[in-house]
């Protein structure tokens, strides 16, 4: 529909005014992927108010100044081996996929049922469904068997970092993940694992998630 494609044109140039969109390419993804196929029904019209809205299982799909903030923060490079922990709407996957094209791989895990078939769909709905690997599962263990990563975003709160998901990451490789509360308190934490091994942790600013469900995570 063209009044959304004008929607998206509009929220991608004021993201990029602002300053959260400065890479071309995430600026062409953002542009590609339709936010009003990754949302409920009823929240069709608000798909791209820059502001997160419910999905089913008491997730969210986050505003688009998040997608953007996440994809620039871990440096995503054409090629890269990514995995998105808590994949919620599942249109991260899709934006990464966009970005850093067909010579990669692109994994989200979702721990809800319900949240799980909801991304499913919106996934197969928009043409991305053999694009990226979707997989229903405790995203605090990571996925040991596709590991390592060279990149990890967290797109849930957690206490901490989950060990696993350190562990998984390549020598080189970056994850981001909100750490902290449940309801406040939390920090979007980046973490480098230089190539020697060592750990460079900042912090990005104050952020807002719902809680990321598993063993490393917040207990159900």
């Amino acid at each position: 529909m063209k009044e959304f494609e004008k929607q998206r044109i509009d929220v991608v140039k004021h993201l990029e005014k602002i300053g959260y969109i400065r890479d071309p390419k995430i600026k062409k993804s953002m542009l590609k992927v339709k936010r009003e196929q990754f949302v409920l029904p009823d929240y069709r019209r608000d798909a791209y108010l820059d502001m997160p809205l419910p999905i089913p299982g008491d997730a969210t799909i986050s505003a688009p100044h998040m997608h953007a903030i996440f994809m620039s923060s871990v440096k995503l490079k054409p090629g890269d081996k990514v995995l998105e922990v808590g994949a919620g709407s599942g249109i991260l996957l899709a934006y990464i996929r966009e970005v850093i094209g067909s010579k990669c791989k692109v994994i989200g895990i979702e721990f809800s049922p319900e949240t799980y078939e909801f991304a499913k769909k919106n996934l197969k709905k928009s043409g991305y469904n053999k694009k990226v690997k979707l997989v229903l599962g405790d995203g605090s263990k990571g996925l040991p068997k596709e590991a390592p990563f060279d990149k990890i975003i967290v797109s849930a709160v957690c206490p901490e970092i989950p060990r696993p998901l350190i562990k998984q990451l390549k020598l080189g490789g970056i994850l981001v993940a909100p750490v902290g509360g449940i309801s406040s308190g939390q920090d979007l934490i980046y973490l480098e694992k230089t190539k020697k091994g060592e750990m460079i942790r900042k912090v990005l600013g104050g952020v807002i998630f719902v809680p990321l469900i598993g063993k490393y995570g917040y207990k159900v």
